[in-house]
């Protein structure tokens, strides 16, 4: 048992980073203002990634060299991943270098160019900015990300499919147009009979393929759906699950690929390649808008992940999970 004798850093929730006199008060009893902090390590990433400015700047004047790298990469970068600019600011005013070669090419200030606030350093000669296909993905995922909006709930499911209509996800599926009463029925309280529930899903037709929903169940990103779907395609799918996070699966050409990721985290290490690190930033805790860009897909709207998709499907019984 962890005893909070309020000298260390236990106990500090992420709320705690935005309250200077609580972190002033451990750093003068003692607390280590290098090391020791669940999960970031160094208190000054924590701060930088979830904290107030005034937090920051307080440890940027007690560590021991505010471009410390913890993982591959500084509190600096941290604060630009997570789009805390304000800690940015604060950051470079205490000596951080926001061209600092790190994260296999994404400096601070060059990732710094993929966010809202692009102008947040001054670009150096030497830096030679985005790349054309780079400044066409973050232009992709802000249109994507508004389109779809936020979702608020958890427990549902989705699959996004490249290339094939919703009449021929339907066909894969062997399913068939459920009954009006029933999906009435199932909106007014989709858990009093689960099993007959989590048997009907909505599919959608959208630009560049089509998408599976399933308001109050996982049962559109199974690998059975998902497996049936990728033929001589790609699927990526994902379970809202409210205990445990999004659950995240790619399937290609019936075969699942990736099983049990977690879309939107944003956990990412520096040897991954530079393409997937922008990716990691650009759909940071916007996991099924991740899945509509993984399968290509190019909605105008949200309407494919509603309770109005166009058309309620019922699946035929068998196990969905093989």
């Amino acid at each position: 048992m962890v005893v909070n004798d309020g000298t260390g850093w236990s106990g500090i929730g992420w709320d705690g980073w935005t309250d200077l006199s609580l972190i002033r008060a451990r750093l003068d009893a003692g607390a280590d203002p290098n090391t020791g902090v669940h999960f970031h390590v160094r208190p000054l990433h924590a701060a930088a990634a979830c904290g107030s400015p005034e937090v920051v700047a307080e440890l940027a004047r007690r560590v021991d060299d505010v471009d410390a790298e913890h993982e591959g990469r500084t509190a600096l970068w941290e604060a630009v991943f997570n789009s805390r600019p304000d800690n940015a600011r604060v950051l470079v005013a205490a000596g951080a270098d926001p061209w600092r070669p790190m994260m296999n090419g994404w400096s601070p200030g060059r990732l710094s160019l993929a966010t809202p606030t692009p102008d947040l350093f001054t670009l150096p000669a030497s830096e030679a900015g985005l790349s054309a296909a780079e400044t066409a993905a973050v232009a992709k995922a802000r249109h994507l990300i508004n389109a779809l909006g936020h979702l608020d709930q958890d427990g549902f499911s989705v699959a996004c499919v490249a290339g094939i209509t919703a009449a021929e996800a339907a066909r894969r599926l062997e399913a068939i147009p459920a009954d009006d009463n029933d999906i009435e029925e199932i909106m007014d309280d989709p858990f009093s009979d689960l099993d007959d529930s989590l048997a009907v899903i909505g599919i959608t037709d959208v630009p560049g393929g089509c998408v599976v929903f399933q308001p109050w169940g996982y049962n559109a990103s199974t690998p059975g759906v998902m497996k049936r779907l990728s033929v001589g395609s790609v699927c990526y799918g994902m379970f809202a699950n409210a205990k445990s996070g999004n659950q995240g699966a790619v399937a290609r050409d019936g075969v699942i690929e990736e099983w049990d990721t977690h879309p939107g985290g944003g956990a990412i290490s520096a040897d991954e390649p530079t393409e997937d690190i922008l990716t990691a930033y650009l759909y940071h805790y916007q996991a099924v808008a991740y899945c509509f860009a993984g399968a290509g897909l190019q909605p105008t709207d949200a309407r494919s992940i509603t309770d109005q998709p166009d058309v309620w499907l019922r699946l035929p019984e068998q196990d969905w999970w093989s």
